[in-house]
């Protein structure tokens, strides 16, 4: 009986804990969470709207879960690292990361919202 009891109770605690198969998944829609901003700034080319759409695309990426938030942060700091291989200023890469790091800890994007930016995004 007890050897059946302690049986069950780890498989409670396994299956709550384990869901490592809806990683990939949540990886996946995090990357499109991120294109979808990317492809946002894009169309929107409004000026000083990049920290907002760093956030954006961050934020709704990392709210996945922890695949999208994995997502997020190796997108992120890709970009970032490309960045300085091209020699682009170091100070705007840093604000890029600050915004990356609000979304992806849940801050709400709209603190780096520009005036003036259509409701659309």
């Amino acid at each position: 009986m007890k050897l059946l009891l302690a049986a069950i109770v780890l498989f409670l605690i396994v299956e709550t804990n384990a869901q490592w198969y809806k990683f990939p998944g949540q990886a996946v829609r995090g990357s499109r969470d991120m294109g979808r901003a990317y492809r946002d700034m894009r169309e929107a080319n409004w000026k000083n709207s990049d920290k907002y759409f760093h956030a954006r695309g961050n934020y709704d990426a990392a709210r996945r879960g922890p695949g999208g938030r994995w997502a997020a942060t190796v997108i992120s700091n890709g970009r970032a690292a490309y960045h300085l291989i091209k020699d682009r200023d170091r100070a705007e890469i840093a604000r890029d990361q600050e915004a990356n790091r609000w979304g992806r800890n849940g801050g709400d994007p709209n603190r780096y919202r520009p005036r003036g930016l259509p409701s659309k995004y």
